[in-house]
């Protein structure tokens, strides 16, 4: 997929660069010049070889040294420029590249290259936009798709080519657990039910050499998980927890636990969601499919980490034997909870996965559900909601989601929202106190169990999906936080 050269290798396509810095733009405009012979006098006279930034120029040239075609793209100032409008920018170039069927292309590296910006920040980025900006998810319908695995990338550049090439690897593995968080989010319930699931578990783990452990209903009942089996009680698919053990340092010490909640498709059971509001709940399970999609990153760029990754897996039907709101059910943790809701079972599912988490030995814990509306109500669908019990980790986690564009926001959790939880004249806990706060009251229910371990909650319900395609991929899933998670174990 990628190649690193100092010599033109003949390929049919050339990208590069234009920075509003005159002397830059002279720079590139002599090489291409003195390399091709191609005089660029009238486009740049004419200024349609524009510097603005998202300025996309095709300049097609009789064919010399197999060169046909030029793409030029404008990329603003080199001194104001971001990491996240560099990936968008790059990645609007490729998908115009894509739409033209050109699956072959050269990158003269130094033109991408901004001042102060090392030459393998910038390989990187480019890998990852490539990857993620021409991905398409899968369709059911009858007839070929083209595989985006057929595309080729040469970087031209004077820079040491294994550094460069382990840039671009890195990328890859990043847009990799990008696309495998698409993918699995993209799923039917009907194809992607929690044993599916597991079996694509299985396969990673197989792919990767981490260590597997599935448990299927009777573990958990031997185990006490009373919330995830509740949730579950309506189905005719068996729950899975799903748990993926990666041990990158010589003792098992250190320990991050990613927890993702699987919820393969969300009716809401008898708290029944509306007509309109069912649609799209395949999608419940986003925060397993970006802990998967960072196990995927993790597998490939092996860091000296230990991660254990949890998820807890089931659907939430109706049947005769479905759990009922004021029901009252024991957790792992061994806490009792009133069901006043049963739209609210992600928390359910979690609880018992944070539970288990600890039980392994977590030192510090990260999960990540499309838990609310509330998130979505209060953020829209540009920030993902975030809880902390410990401000330091959650700087961590938050400087991480900025710099590889996955922006999140601080919630409040206090005294006075944890007390909301614990309102119930029957059990320890009630999952469902009051629309007020919505979001909190969601993350403040997984805050119960999560005891003193230090603890990040990410709600993706506004950022796991767009309406629209984008510069850096397609309708519909996003496979936001993998990144993110898989970007804090690297690191």
């Amino acid at each position: 997929m990628f190649t690193v050269t100092n010599e033109w290798n003949k390929g049919q396509t050339l990208m590069v660069g234009l920075f509003d810095e005159k002397e830059k733009k002279r720079e590139v405009f002599r090489k291409i010049e003195s390399l091709f012979g191609v005089d660029l006098r009238t486009y740049m006279e004419t200024d349609d070889l524009s510097s603005h930034k998202n300025h996309i120029e095709k300049v097609l040239i009789p064919k010399n040294e197999g060169l046909v075609r030029i793409y030029f793209l404008g990329l603003g100032s080199s001194q104001n420029l971001g990491e996240n409008n560099y990936r968008k920018m790059i990645g609007r170039l490729f998908k115009k590249i894509d739409s033209d069927h050109v699956l072959s292309t050269a990158i003269l590296l130094e033109s991408f290259t901004p001042d102060h910006w090392s030459k393998e920040r910038c390989s990187l980025l480019i890998a990852e936009a490539m990857l993620t900006s021409t991905y398409r998810l899968p369709t059911f319908k009858t007839g070929k798709q083209t595989d985006v695995e057929d595309r080729e990338l040469t970087i031209w550049t004077e820079e040491d080519s294994i550094i460069i090439h382990k840039s671009l690897e890195k990328g890859r593995a990043l847009a990799d657990g990008v696309n495998t968080a698409r993918y699995l989010t993209h799923l039917p319930a009907n194809v992607l039910t929690a044993s599916e699931m597991a079996e694509f578990a299985t396969t990673m783990a197989e792919d990767y050499d981490f260590e597997l452990d599935v448990l299927g209903k009777e573990d958990m009942e031997e185990l006490g998980m009373g919330a995830l089996l509740a949730v579950n009680q309506g189905s005719v698919e068996p729950p899975k927890m799903i748990v993926l053990k990666y041990q990158g340092m010589e003792e098992w010490k250190d320990i991050t636990a990613l927890v993702g909640k699987g919820i393969t498709y969300d009716t809401g059971g008898y708290s029944i969601k509306t007509k309109t509001g069912m649609l799209g709940m395949k999608g419940d399970m986003g925060g397993a499919a970006a802990v998967l999609g960072a196990m995927e990153t993790i597998g490939q760029m092996k860091p000296k980490k230990n991660v254990i990754a949890v998820i807890p897996s089931t659907d939430n039907m109706i049947s005769g034997n479905a759990f009922k709101p004021d029901d009252v059910i024991t957790s792992m943790s061994g806490k009792t909870i009133e069901v006043l809701n049963t739209d609210a079972e992600g928390r359910l599912a979690l609880a018992d996965g944070v539970t288990y988490a600890q039980s392994k030995g977590a030192d510090r814990i990260i999960d990540v559900a499309t838990l609310t509306g509330g998130v979505v109500t209060a953020l829209g669908s540009w920030m993902t909601g975030a809880m902390t019990n410990n401000e330091d980790f959650y700087k961590e986690i938050e400087n991480v989601g900025k710099s590889v564009g996955e922006p999140i926001w601080l919630l409040p959790y206090n005294e006075d929202y944890k007390a909301q939880v614990r309102k119930s004249d029957i059990a320890d806990l009630n999952n469902s106190p009051t629309r007020k706060a919505h979001a909190v009251m969601g993350g403040a229910f997984v805050g119960a169990f999560v005891e003193e371990v230090p603890w990040v909650h990410l709600d993706i319900a506004g950022t796991s999906v767009v309406e629209g395609a984008h510069d850096l991929g397609p309708k519909g899933p996003t496979g936001v936080m993998a990144k993110t998670l898989s970007g804090y174990i690297i690191s």
